[in-house]
C-alpha cells in the first residue's frame, strides 16, 4: 500500500512538472507580453501613493492604518497579485464551447489537475520576469519594505490564495457546460474581486456587515489575507486574529473551496454528457 501510494505521488508529480515546464516554454515565447506588468504594477502603486497621501492629509491614522502601512500593504498586494494571477475560467470555457474539452475525458487525468499544472508552469514564469522586478523596484525605488515579519507564514498564505484563486476561477470555468460562453460570469466576478478582495481598497474601510459577510466569501481569501498577513497584523470586522490562525481559516476555506469544485465537475460531466458533448 505504502509503494502504492509513493509510486502514485511520483506519477502526479510527473506529470505537474512536466505539463509546468511545456507552459512554460509556451509563455516564455511571449515574455514581453508579461513584461508589460512591470511598469503597470509600479504605476498603479504610484496612483494610490497620490491618492492615499492626499487623503491622509495630517491626519495620524484612519482605520487603525498609518499612512506607511497602507503604503506597504498596496505594494505587498500588488506584487502578490502576480504570484497568485489565473486564467483556468478562460482556458476552461474555451476548451468547452470549441468542443476540445472532449479529448480530456479520453487522458487518464483530471483536467482540473491538468490546469493546475499549466497555472503553476506561468506562474513561475511570471515569479521571474514579473515579481522579481517589481519586488526591486519597490523595495529599493521606492523605498517600501516588502520583506514579509513571517516569512514561513507569509509563503503559506500566498500558496493558499493561489489554489483558492484557481478554484474560484475554475468553478467559473465550469459554468461553460450550461452557458457555453461563461464571459458574462467571469467579468461579473472579477468586478467583485477587484472590490471585495481588497485589491482597490482595505477591506477594513467597508461597512461592518460587509467585513462580516467577507469571511463566509472567497474574495478577501484570495489578496487581502495574504497580505495582511505579510505585513504582519490582521483585522476584519472589529475581530483581530493571530497569523497562524488566520492562516488556518484561509486553508479551511481553501479546502471548502476545493470540494466545491469537485461537486459542480462532477454534475458538469454529467450534464456534458447528457447532451451528447
Amino acid at each position: 500500500m505504502k509503494k502504492k501510494l509513493e509510486h502514485r505521488l511520483s506519477h502526479r508529480l510527473s506529470v505537474l512538472k512536466a505539463v509546468a515546464i511545456v507552459t512554460y516554454k509556451e509563455w516564455a515565447a511571449y515574455r514581453t507580453h508579461s513584461m508589460v506588468s512591470i511598469f503597470v504594477g509600479p504605476v498603479y502603486f504610484i496612483v494610490q501613493y497620490f491618492i492615499w497621501t492626499a487623503v491622509y492629509g495630517s491626519k495620524g491614522q484612519i482605520n487603525g492604518m498609518e499612512l506607511n502601512q497602507m503604503l506597504r500593504y498596496f505594494g505587498v498586494s500588488t506584487i502578490i497579485g502576480y504570484l497568485t494571477m489565473d486564467f483556468a475560467d478562460w482556458n476552461l470555457q474555451m476548451l468547452v464551447r470549441t468542443g476540445k474539452f472532449t479529448t480530456f475525458l479520453l487522458r487518464p487525468i483530471h483536467h482540473r489537475y491538468f490546469a493546475l499544472s499549466q497555472k503553476f508552469g506561468h506562474r513561475v514564469l511570471g515569479f521571474f520576469i514579473e515579481f522579481v522586478p517589481c519586488l526591486l523596484i519597490f523595495q529599493f525605488i521606492f523605498r517600501i519594505n516588502i520583506v514579509p515579519q513571517h516569512i514561513i507564514y507569509s509563503i503559506l498564505s500566498v500558496l493558499l490564495a493561489f489554489f483558492m484563486n484557481f478554484y474560484v476561477n475554475y468553478c467559473i470555468g465550469l459554468t461553460a457546460f450550461w452557458l457555453v460562453q461563461a464571459s458574462g460570469i467571469r467579468r461579473v466576478y472579477q468586478a467583485l474581486a477587484s472590490v471585495f478582495s481588497g485589491a482597490f481598497i482595505p477591506l477594513v474601510f467597508f461597512p461592518t456587515w460587509m467585513q462580516k459577510a467577507l469571511f463566509f466569501l472567497p474574495f478577501q481569501y484570495t489578496l487581502y489575507v495574504p497580505s495582511m498577513v505579510a505585513t504582519g497584523h490582521y483585522e476584519l470586522a472589529e475581530i483581530t486574529m493571530s497569523i497562524p490562525q488566520i492562516v488556518g481559516l484561509q486553508a479551511i476555506a481553501v479546502l471548502v473551496a476545493f470540494l466545491l469544485t469537485e461537486l459542480i465537475y462532477q454534475r458538469s460531466l454529467r450534464h456534458f454528457t447528457a447532451v451528447g458533448g
